[in-house]
This record gives structure tokens, C-alpha cells and sequence, in this order.
């Protein structure tokens, strides 16, 4: 019996090296990529939700809502984890998860529509890109995975995304360099955590994987959009 920390790989292994999957495996960050998936569609209706409904704005911006949804947000992912072999309970929360942090960032999603609502649909395109790309790729390889592959297969969809966004929101090209940067380290991210997954010993459910996941491309859209305001704000003071 060997030791499971004493061989875990490096950073520069996991990103550089191809992992041979099981048929277990391949089901397992199947399931991870459709449980990423409905994360993902909760998160938008919580966003819409929230930023289309003046009560929930007031609540989220006074400093109760924000104490409660910060911890709301430590609290249901760990009742996912804990629930990661109950699959009603385990994808209820996941799904929860998904709401809430559409609901957080609600105020912001409110102030971009306001301000630049093309900004919303730019910051949404670059991380529906890299999680298209990724996603993709990952049903693709039912066999092995590949994350140089992966790392070529998300750059070149998300690089093609940028040019795209900007033929018809006109974000410029510099905002289109910014996107891109940003879908690159989204792909980076995505790419490291799914190779990071597959050769976890501990990988026997989709949950913790797909909330993991769904952190990185969350923190990808946040990140997009609060770029592409600035770079909107910038460019009307010009």
C-alpha cells in the first residue's frame, strides 16, 4: 500500500500529461461536466432573478444580505460535500449553490445593465466559450485526456469567441485582448482542475469536482465583466 500524498503530481505534470481513463472515470467527469452544467443554468436564473427584481437588489445590497449570502455560500457547498453519495441531496444543494451565487452578484449584473448591458453578453460569451470548449472535449475523451489537447482545443475556440464578440459589441481590441486573456486563464483553470479530478484517488462523485468547477468559471464571469466595465467606463471618458 502506498502513500496517496507522496506521488501527487506537480502542477507543470498535470497540465503537460495525458491521463488514461477507465470506463469509471470517463462516467464520473461526465457526470461532473452535466452537474457543472445545471450549476451553471441555476446561477443564471438566480442572476437574472435577482437583478431583475428590485426587492432582492435592496436586500442584496444592505450589509445583512451581504453577511447572509456569504454565508450561505461556505454553508451549501459544504452540505453538498457531505451529501456527495445522496444524489437528490448532493445535486440540490449543487444546484442551491448555483442560485445563490447568481443572486450575489445580482447587484453587479444590475449595474452593468444599466450602464453597458453588451457587457453582459460579452463577460457571459467568454465563459460560455470556455466552458463550451472544455466541455467538448471532455465527452470527446472517453478514452484518455489529454491536457495539452484540451489547453489547444479552449485556447483556439476562446481566442475565436473574442474576435467574434468584438465584430458585433464593438469592445475594441484591446477589450477583445482582455477577453481573451481572461478566457485563456478560464481554460487554464478548467483544464488543471479536470486533469487534477481524473487522477484523484478520492474521485468516487461528480459533486465535489463539479463545484469546484463551477468556482473557477463563476470567478471567470465576475472577473470578465468587472473588466469589461472598466474598459467601457474608460472609454466614454475618452
Amino acid at each position: 500500500m502506498y502513500d496517496n500524498y507522496s506521488q501527487q503530481p506537480s502542477a507543470w505534470e498535470t497540465l503537460s500529461g495525458t491521463t488514461k481513463m477507465t470506463a469509471t472515470q470517463s462516467a464520473v467527469i461526465q457526470q461532473t461536466y452535466l452537474l457543472l452544467g445545471l450549476a451553471v443554468f441555476s446561477a443564471i436564473a438566480g442572476g437574472f432573478i435577482g437583478a431583475t427584481s428590485e426587492t432582492v437588489l435592496s436586500f442584496m445590497t444592505s450589509r445583512i444580505g451581504f453577511i447572509v449570502a456569504l454565508v450561505a455560500l461556505n454553508v451549501v457547498p459544504w452540505v453538498a460535500m457531505s451529501c456527495r453519495h445522496n444524489p437528490v441531496l448532493g445535486v440540490s444543494a449543487l444546484v442551491g449553490d448555483g442560485f445563490l451565487a447568481g443572486l450575489v452578484i445580482s447587484p453587479l449584473l444590475a449595474l452593468a445593465g444599466a450602464v453597458a448591458p453588451q457587457m453582459i453578453v460579452a463577460a457571459l460569451a467568454i465563459a460560455t466559450a470556455v466552458f463550451a470548449a472544455v466541455t467538448g472535449y471532455v465527452f470527446m475523451s472517453s478514452r484518455e485526456f489529454s491536457a495539452p489537447r484540451g489547453l489547444m482545443v479552449g485556447l483556439f475556440v476562446t481566442v475565436t469567441a473574442g474576435v467574434i464578440l468584438n465584430m458585433f459589441l464593438h469592445i475594441g481590441w484591446f477589450g477583445v485582448v482582455i477577453s481573451i486573456g481572461i478566457g485563456a486563464i478560464g481554460v487554464l483553470g478548467l483544464v488543471y482542475s479536470t486533469s487534477g479530478v481524473l487522477r484523484s484517488r478520492d474521485a468516487d462523485s461528480p459533486i465535489p469536482g463539479a463545484l469546484a468547477l463551477f468556482a473557477g468559471l463563476f470567478n471567470i464571469f465576475v472577473a470578465a465583466l468587472n473588466l469589461l466595465l472598466r474598459l467601457t467606463s474608460l472609454g466614454r471618458r475618452d
